[in-house]
């Protein structure tokens, strides 16, 4: 049987700063037994121009990816931001174009955030990596309220057998990250991430697990301002994949 075709799209964030969440995925997926295609011309998917408002800006990337990827069977994503760019907002982007507006839905159609896919569509029961240890675990805004992300990686994570997740208050509020929203209102966004890291800490664990690397580089940065800097703020792939050192 031939092999289906995943397009990974690494995000432009993941590739500057933690690009061992890429590989970790591209692990994962192989693993699944998908064929995936990385292509190397990607960058980012429009997300912070139509954050900004620059729509020009975001219609140009967001042409791009739907060409680079629109001829594969999935399109998976480790990030709840840039999966719910292309899957909730591009139909908006393309509300005037209507050939871009097809092809912007028959790619959303098949657009998965990565914790998703391999959950509901690949049907993992064994993560290939192995990690030891409590973890909490924070729901990013984007994935928990655009794409229903929420179940799927306590359920990936609770297949491994020396992971117990143990759950923090106000798992579900934001850390104060929000993209432009963080540089806009930077006090307010400290105080909520102060609040986070605070919620995190009571937790009693010294790993917290989450799918969007956005949130991860807030919640490390506020832990360590907070003089906290032995606390691990993994990607989720990153522990299903048993990439969690700093080799990659």
């Amino acid at each position: 049987m031939e092999q289906r075709r995943v397009g990974l799209f690494v995000t432009c964030l993941v590739d500057l700063m933690r690009p061992r969440i890429g590989f970790a995925a591209l692990k994962l997926l192989q693993h699944a037994g998908f064929a995936v295609y990385v292509p190397e011309t990607q960058t980012c998917c429009g997300q912070p121009g139509f954050n900004a408002g620059d729509r020009v800006a975001a219609q140009q990337l967001a042409r791009k990816l739907i060409a680079e990827f629109d001829a594969c069977d999935y399109l998976v994503i480790p990030s709840g931001s840039c999966a719910g760019t292309v899957r909730t907002h591009y139909a908006e982007l393309f509300a005037e174009d209507a050939a871009w507006r097809a092809r912007a839905d028959a790619l959303a159609a098949k657009t998965w955030e990565l914790a998703s896919f391999l959950h509901e569509v690949a049907g993992m029961t064994a993560p290939p990596g192995h990690f030891e240890g409590r973890v909490t675990y924070h729901d990013s805004c984007s994935g928990l309220r655009e794409l229903n992300v929420k179940a799927q990686p306590r359920a990936l994570l609770a297949r491994m057998p020396g992971v117990q997740v143990v759950e923090m208050a106000g798992c579900e509020e934001c850390c104060g990250f929000g993209g432009t929203f963080a540089i806009k209102y930077g006090d307010l966004s400290g105080a909520i991430a102060g609040r986070k890291c605070d919620n995190i800490r009571a937790s009693g664990v010294k790993t917290v697990v989450l799918g969007d690397l956005g949130c991860m580089l807030n919640i490390e940065g506020r832990l360590a301002r907070m003089g906290d800097p032995s606390t691990k703020v993994l990607h989720v792939a990153e522990v299903l994949a048993g990439m969690t050192r700093s080799e990659v």
